[in-house]
């Protein structure tokens, strides 16, 4: 079976557009509001779609590029959802020479997902991260708050194992 990067469409509510316009106005009253109104939005959505970033620049006043531009230069910001399960794979330097290319390798063959996706039931997104500051741990997984160190490509199923068989949770 191929990897594929799943792409989720949009399911946003007029309750959460009514509720960014809201905000947004309020916003435009002060200068400097765009990164704060793209906060908000990802606090209400849980990441920035094209929709979203569409509203924001006509509510703004601005381009479609001034938006994304913002959104591209902060970490911060994402342009996918995210599943139930955040599955991230340090790629700092520490990591990355102690193996964490395998170990990112090894959860996107067991999600049948490549990095900065979703899987189709929701359940899991995977990214790689900077550096977490583990270092000592190297090479580390983080799926949601749990933190997995020393991890060897071997372990990444069983690991996965318990969200899946958790639903969600930890098992």
């Amino acid at each position: 079976m191929a990897k594929r990067k799943t792409v989720v469409a949009f399911k946003g509510t007029a309750e959460q557009e009514k509720k960014l316009r809201e905000i947004i106005n309020d916003l435009k009253k002060q200068g400097g509001a765009l990164m704060p109104a793209l906060q908000k939005a990802q606090e209400i959505y849980g990441y920035l779609p094209f929709e979203v970033q569409y509203i924001i620049a006509q509510e703004f006043g601005v381009s479609l590029e001034t938006v994304y531009g913002v959104m591209s230069f902060y970490s911060q910001f994402t342009l996918n959802p995210k599943g139930v399960n955040n599955v991230s794979v340090c790629m700092g330097t520490a990591c990355y020479v102690k193996g964490a290319s395998e170990i990112l390798e090894s959860v996107k063959k067991k999600l049948n997902i490549e990095d900065g996706s979703i899987t189709s039931d929701g359940l899991f997104s995977l990214e790689s991260a900077r550096c977490i500051g583990a270092c000592g741990l190297a090479p580390v997984l983080i799926i949601n708050d749990d933190v997995y160190g020393q991890v060897k490509p071997s372990e990444v199923g069983g690991i996965i194992d318990k969200y899946m068989e958790g639903g969600g949770k930890k098992a």
